[in-house]
């Protein structure tokens, strides 16, 4: 174990989807490789009428065959416990409070993790507020929030004055696991620590640069859910907006928390508006129509069980978007994401500028491909360069070359997204969770998009399922020789 400070983890939403998927395992994940603090112990609030006992045993039988230790595994058992209530009942609270804080089996450091609807993150605030568990005399308090942060810029605003009435910012913690994943934040070293890098790392030198996350997966169960979110907030508005911040931002002045957030700030308020009139220009939308991948033919997402006959909602979108500041003025910056497209990847891709064609123009050398640097985040973790080399052979002709990361394409023993956040959390450290103004910029950039798309009801584009997404959306490009990059294996043509 290691020397943290005691606490308790109180889960609200304990028997339901996201504890049993992911952070019960987490939780586990953590207990396996020591992490935890010998003292911590998880309080479940859920309506079932459980007993402790009945939920380890239910814990059990979530982790199954992942629970590969014995020992482990009723260790970690030990530490739980259960509390029957209804999120609803204010009756709840005040013996949630003297079960916590009047027993003395508990450590009075408390984690609130809301496993439950965003509709009932203010019911849960204002109530733990009412009882005085977000007072901090005699140990600190957490709130954790899931995303989405909001539906758009005004139900955010509305969401953050509820938690402010009861809980400070800095007892607030928004989790994005994407941000936990080990390239993302190798984003930061490699930018930051190699000299090489830095001076290129501009408009002078970049000609653009994507940000890709594709699902080859369908909306499967969570049709209720995503037709009222669609792909512009699901996975735009906070994972890849998160991603462009880290690949633009300036050098912060230290790697604390708020001066990571406060230079993230700066890009997204940096990027420039778009008006409603420009958005057909700067933003591309799709649905995924039947398609065959590997001979089974797939449904079309209004063949998804619950999903609107006539629905719109996109399950591909795409965006062009400039950052006005003096490193990126007139950069592209492209944003793209869907379902049910060749591959699931995300990969941040960068490509260089051409250079100067004088040099090779009497020798067999037609047009130099251009520089990338390549930065893999899912399935594989790969940071990769490529770069021109000359062919072997007495012709002057170039081929390309590529340089990679030594773990490209290597499964690390190492903690999942998920696990490091909750450690983080644990620890107290914001460094990867989202202050409120980066939540408020972020909408602000896509909310003119929403609206105009909230307009147009009769038509949306369509892409067959198992493809790269709908031709269209290389109208975005603003030369001809821009493409996208859809995986480390691509060739630039």
């Amino acid at each position: 174990m290691i020397d943290m400070e005691d606490c308790t983890f109180v889960i609200f939403g304990a028997t339901g989807n996201l504890s049993e998927v992911k952070l019960i395992p987490a939780l586990y994940g953590l207990e396996s490789a020591g992490r935890l603090p010998s003292g911590l112990k998880i309080v479940g609030f859920g309506r079932r009428e459980w007993s402790d006992e009945i939920w380890r045993d239910k814990v059990r039988s979530w982790l199954g065959e992942r629970a590969g230790d014995a020992e482990v595994l009723e260790r970690f058992c030990q530490r739980l416990f259960f509390f029957r209530g209804d999120l609803g009942e204010e009756s709840v609270y005040p013996a949630l409070h003297d079960y916590l804080l009047g027993s003395g089996q508990f450590s009075p450091n408390l984690i609130f993790y809301m496993a439950i609807r965003p509709a009932d993150f203010g019911v849960v605030s204002r109530q733990l507020g009412e009882v005085g568990l977000n007072r901090e005399d005699g140990g600190w308090r957490r709130l954790v929030i899931e995303k989405p942060f909001g539906y758009d810029l005004e139900s955010a605003e509305s969401l953050n004055k509820r938690l402010a009435r009861d809980f400070h910012e800095r007892q607030i913690f928004r989790i994005d696991h994407y941000l936990g994943k080990g390239t993302v934040q190798n984003v930061l070293v490699f930018r930051f620590a190699n000299l090489m890098l830095e001076p290129l790392w501009n408009r002078n030198y970049i000609d653009h640069v994507q940000i890709t996350h594709s699902e080859s997966l369908g909306v499967g169960g969570r049709a209720g859910y995503y037709d009222g979110a669609g792909a512009l907030r699901d996975m735009i508005q906070s994972h890849l907006l998160q991603l462009l911040t880290l690949v633009a931002m300036e050098p912060p002045a230290s790697l604390d928390a708020e001066s990571l957030r406060d230079e993230k700030v700066k890009v997204l308020r940096s990027i420039r508006p778009i008006p409603q009139s420009a958005v057909n220009a700067q933003a591309f939308r799709a649905q995924y129509a039947s398609g065959v991948v590997d001979g089974k033919k797939l449904p079309g997402y209004l063949e998804e069980p619950d999903v609107p006959k006539h629905s719109v909602t996109e399950t591909y979108a795409a965006l062009k978007l400039f950052i006005d500041n003096w490193r990126w003025r007139n950069i592209p910056f492209y944003l793209r994401t869907g379902k049910r497209m060749a591959k699931s990847n995300s990969m941040v891709a960068i490509r260089f500028k051409h250079p100067p064609q004088q040099l090779f123009r009497e020798t067999q050398i037609e047009q130099l491909k251009p520089n990338w640097i390549l930065l893999n985040l899912q399935p594989n973790e790969c940071i990769r360069m490529e770069m021109q080399v000359k062919q072997q052979g007495l012709e002057l002709r170039a081929e390309t070359t590529r340089l990679d990361a030594t773990y490209c394409g290597i499964n690390q023993s190492q903690l999942d997204a998920y696990e490091a956040l909750l450690l983080d959390v644990i620890e107290g450290d914001h460094s990867l969770f989202l202050r409120y103004d980066e939540v408020s910029w972020a909408w602000k950039v896509v909310d003119p998009i929403l609206k105009v798309w909230a307009m147009e009801r009769d038509f949306i584009h369509t892409y067959p399922s198992g493809s790269w997404g709908p031709p269209e959306a290389d109208r975005l490009f603003v030369r001809q020789s821009q493409r996208w990059r859809n995986t480390l294996e691509d060739e630039d043509p």
